[in-house]
């Protein structure tokens, strides 16, 4: 074989385990992409092999030679509407103590809520969430047929039990009633919360969470009809539970998943 081939003995082994090296390549990039749900592209997936296998390729590569062949194409995006909020009403607006500076060194410092909307064959599910800056982790979430206090007050606990912050945290919405409420406005005194609100009609004083809502609208809820809200429901809570928050690498960060980051954070105060 090797002399009708024209090549050394050593030659030809060389060939048949590049070649076999590709396919173990062409594997692990169309796992990587199929375990991103199908959203990750050749930047995401070049970190993804280089994390997990060491494996050292370029985007090129990854682009040209694999996902055109066994055509792997990224989800499409949509245009991301925000949900209108009521800010018509008679309670105090807090100031905006951001003022679009997203930044917190440590983790617990600066949390930021919003709410959204998902459509289903039953109605909207509405979705509060809560997230730490530092990450930026959903570590709160709740999940409701109504647009009501009680759903951003869920959220709200669900992070501060979890997370069990120290006194001075801030708290960054929007200006809807359901965050300049009484009831929310009690939750924030009895946890020793500083409350912060965006200027009206100005998602960019709250791009972290509407960051996120274009994520998850994009990698997932934009390509699934749900038929009932319980169906939603299960959906979007396995993708912050598992995929978003564990699983997903994020450019902001160095292009971890939000786990590894803050693990590697405990470490390094663990060796400091």
């Amino acid at each position: 074989m090797c002399r009708l081939l024209g090549v050394s003995r050593s030659c030809y082994y060389w060939l048949r385990v590049e070649r076999q090296d590709d396919e173990v390549l062409n594997q692990l990039i169309h796992d990587t992409f199929i375990g991103s749900r199908q959203t990750y592209g050749t930047r995401r997936i070049k970190k993804q092999l280089e994390r997990l296998y060491g494996l050292i390729t370029s985007r090129r590569h990854i682009k040209s030679r694999i996902m055109k062949k066994f055509g792997l194409n990224t989800r499409n995006k949509r245009r991301f509407r925000v949900l209108t909020i009521d800010s018509n009403h008679n309670y105090a607006i807090a100031p905006n103590r951001l003022c679009q500076d997203f930044y917190a060194s440590q983790p617990d410092q600066v949390y930021v809520g919003d709410i959204t909307y998902v459509p289903t064959t039953e109605g909207w599910l509405y979705l509060a969430t809560v997230i730490d800056l530092y990450s930026p982790w959903v570590i709160g979430w709740s999940m409701d047929a109504h647009m009501t206090t009680t759903l951003v007050n869920d959220a709200l606990f669900m992070a501060l039990k979890k997370r069990n912050p120290g006194h001075g945290l801030v708290w960054h919405t929007d200006r809807g009633s359901q965050y300049a409420s009484d009831s929310h406005k009690a939750l924030l005194k009895e946890h020793g919360i500083v409350q912060s609100m965006s200027r009206r009609g100005n998602c960019y004083d709250n791009a972290v969470a509407e960051s996120f809502f274009h994520s998850l609208k994009t990698e997932l809820t934009h390509h699934h009809k749900f038929e009932t809200r319980s169906q939603a429901n299960q959906a979007i809570f396995e993708y912050i539970e598992v995929f978003y928050n564990r699983q997903r690498l994020h450019s902001n960060n160095g292009y971890m998943s939000l786990v590894d980051f803050e693990n590697q954070l405990l470490l390094n105060e663990m060796s400091a």
